[in-house]
């Protein structure tokens, strides 16, 4: 794929085709949905205005500290507790990243967090799909075409692991895709319950497992070998099992010098599993000092396979044109990264291989196309 000096300015990249893999339902809130939410069920919030609470929801996860940062789910998990609200979350992120440009989307999140006012881990999926399936429908009488899938996870520091998987799979005809698990990473590693591991990979049922974020790169040989993970949420730690040429450029700019790619790196990049990186995020919880230096870029340059996602997109005040754009201004990305991230994404994503080739063909390749001076 070549480009000639293809305009990127924020707007085109809005107009470009996105595929975000990690995304979850509970960081993606609208603020003012969380005022009335939370009015309904009595629940008291640290600020009371739509833009004062999105913005101490960005300053508190905006703390270094990925501890501190699941913190703040307190409040939107709080109101997310009716089907009502479930679907009326779900509906909203659709129309959210539809409108952001996103045709294809795994929205992730753990039904067990959702049940302190009587719903049964049955009727929280129940209800999520509902709301995706509303949402897909008002996309498309805006004119917009989006597909999305739903990541059941479970809770790291709890012990349903199993009873969640079950879920996941019973429900892989009622728009579940895949299966995940999250929270706190120290401590809590797929060896914890390493039963459900063989149980998913014996339903043919695809897992991507949170790792080299918190924790380093042992957290991301177990997703791998013992977790049987297709894809890594964020793996940006990777980077620790690689030796930098000090020459090693830190952006796109100019040819990438020589790098040292220990086992697991090599184990990572051979089998081309994917990296659902999300920068804001990252840096936000100090697994990146910057956008310019996130190892996003050096990662890509190495060809491991990288994709490009939000992670939660209140608490980071982004979305995936906000990415895309932060990494071309700061890290000197071309319309060609971005093409190359998003069908890495398609071609990663929880569907089945014809189902990719469809999106990447009849979606993002013409998405691409379109825009002046792009030559795929």
């Amino acid at each position: 794929m070549t480009t000639e000096n293809a305009p990127l300015t924020v707007d085109v990249i809005r107009s470009l085709p996105k595929v975000v893999l990690h995304d979850h339902l509970d960081g993606g809130l609208r603020p003012a949905t969380i005022l009335e939410l939370a009015a309904e069920v009595g629940h008291q919030l640290p600020a009371g205005d739509a833009e004062a609470l999105a913005a101490w929801f960005a300053e508190s996860a905006d703390s270094g500290s990925l501890v501190r940062y699941i913190e703040t789910f307190d409040h939107t998990i709080a109101v997310m507790q009716t089907r009502d609200a479930l679907a009326r979350v779900a509906r909203e992120a659709v129309l959210d990243l539809a409108r952001d440009g996103v045709v294809y989307a795994e929205q992730r999140w753990a039904p067990e967090q959702h049940l302190q006012r009587g719903l049964t881990l049955q009727e929280t999926v129940d209800a999520v799909q509902s709301g995706i399936e509303q949402g897909i429908a008002e996309a498309a009488a805006e004119g917009r075409t989006i597909r999305v899938g739903q990541l059941v996870t479970a809770m790291r520091h709890a012990d349903r692991w199993s009873e969640i998987a079950e879920l996941a799979v019973a429900n892989r005809g009622n728009g579940v895709v895949g299966f995940d698990i999250a929270g706190a990473e120290d401590g809590f590693p797929p060896s914890r319950h390493a039963e459900i591991w063989r149980y998913l990979a014996e339903q043919n049922f695809p897992v991507t497992i949170h790792a080299g974020e918190a924790a380093g790169p042992q957290s991301i040989a177990e997703a791998v070998h013992l977790g049987q993970a297709s894809r890594i949420g964020h793996g940006v730690r990777i980077v620790e099992d690689i030796a930098f040429d000090p020459e090693f450029p830190h952006s796109a700019e100019g040819e990438p010098g020589t790098a040292a790619l220990g086992l697991l790196a090599h184990w990572v990049r051979d089998h081309q599993i994917p990296l659902e990186l999300c920068p804001s995020s990252n840096v936000q919880t100090g697994a990146a000092p910057s956008i310019a230096d996130h190892p996003i870029t050096r990662l890509k340059e190495l060809d491991f396979a990288v994709t490009l996602n939000t992670d939660n997109r209140l608490m980071s005040r982004t979305t995936m044109t906000q990415e895309m754009a932060l990494l071309v201004e700061h890290a000197g990305w071309t319309i060609d990264d971005l093409a190359d991230v998003t069908m890495t994404a398609a071609w990663s994503a929880f569907v089945h291989h014809d189902e990719r080739r469809a999106l990447v063909d009849d979606v993002i390749l013409p998405g691409y196309q379109q825009i002046e001076g792009a030559q795929l």
